[in-house]
């Protein structure tokens, strides 16, 4: 593939339960951003330059190992919708989704965050993959579900797939009003354990991450966990939709989470 410039080594985070497949939580470090958007931003509808943007994608692309046409994402609108992705299409162009599978070595599919949950999945041999984009709202769609679906319908054995929560809001940092609690357990009424009492009358604490890896475990996949990983608090790291609300409000980028399966033989 096309070598660029050389840049700064990126230190995603990773999980071993995502076995062979190449993968990377990226955090916002490591790019060419500037501003609200530094530095590893990778939304495409962010207010940030094409120049820019298509350099930090370039960056996380080679860290895969694809070419950086070939680093894919959807137009994510928090629902349940998931794409197969068989062959490339441009930056900015994905279908309104929030989760993409695919058992192409070629291509490497992506998700953007800043609060919501990534999710990355892979088959243990890692030759079928998945992520998703998990906001409350998705999850409660039946975004999770989808994913693991979607991968069965490539060939996947439920009992065979690994999912992995990456950086979101964590629940000591994600207070909610009543209105969203009382909508979440009208539909999953199983969801009542993942809100603690918070510290103003009416607001509760909810684990976006230990639902989600609840949710999993419910749909039958193999294993599932949690990174643990705060955006909100952890200002150098990550973007956080939440933080910059609670600051005053004004542009934000978003990092991505992204994966492909395993290096192909031959």
């Amino acid at each position: 593939m096309t070598q660029g410039p050389a840049f700064p080594r990126l230190s995603p985070l990773t999980s071993p339960l995502l076995g062979q497949a190449r993968h990377g939580f990226f955090t916002r470090e490591g790019g060419v951003s500037t501003g609200p958007y530094t530095s590893l931003n990778c939304s495409m509808r962010s207010g940030d330059t094409p120049e820019n943007l298509a350099e930090n994608r370039r960056r996380v692309a080679l860290h895969l190992g694809v070419e950086p046409t070939h680093l894919l994402g959807a137009t994510q609108v928090h629902g349940r919708v998931v794409l197969t992705a068989t062959h490339p299409w441009a930056p900015g162009t994905g279908a309104q989704a929030d989760a993409l599978v695919t058992n192409r070595p070629d291509l490497a599919i992506t998700v953007i965050t800043a609060d919501c949950a990534p999710v990355l999945f892979s088959t243990a041999d890692g030759s079928i993959v998945g992520a998703a984009h998990a906001g409350w709202r998705g999850a409660l769609s039946g975004v999770l579900e989808a994913t693991k679906d979607a991968m069965v319908a490539l060939g996947a054995k439920a009992q065979d797939i690994h999912a992995v929560v990456g950086p979101c809001i964590a629940q000591e940092s994600y207070e909610t009003a009543d209105d969203m609690r009382s909508a979440i357990l009208a539909v999953d009424r199983q969801a009542a354990t993942f809100f603690t009492p918070g510290t103003r009358a009416g607001h509760y604490q909810f684990d976006l991450a230990g639902w989600c890896v609840f949710r999993l475990q419910r749909a039958g996949i193999g294993r599932a966990a949690a990174l643990g990983v705060d955006t909100l608090s952890d200002e150098k790291r990550f973007f956080s939709h939440r933080r910059r609300t609670l600051a005053g409000g004004g542009q934000i980028g978003h990092q991505t989470s992204a994966i492909a399966t395993k290096v192909p033989h031959g």
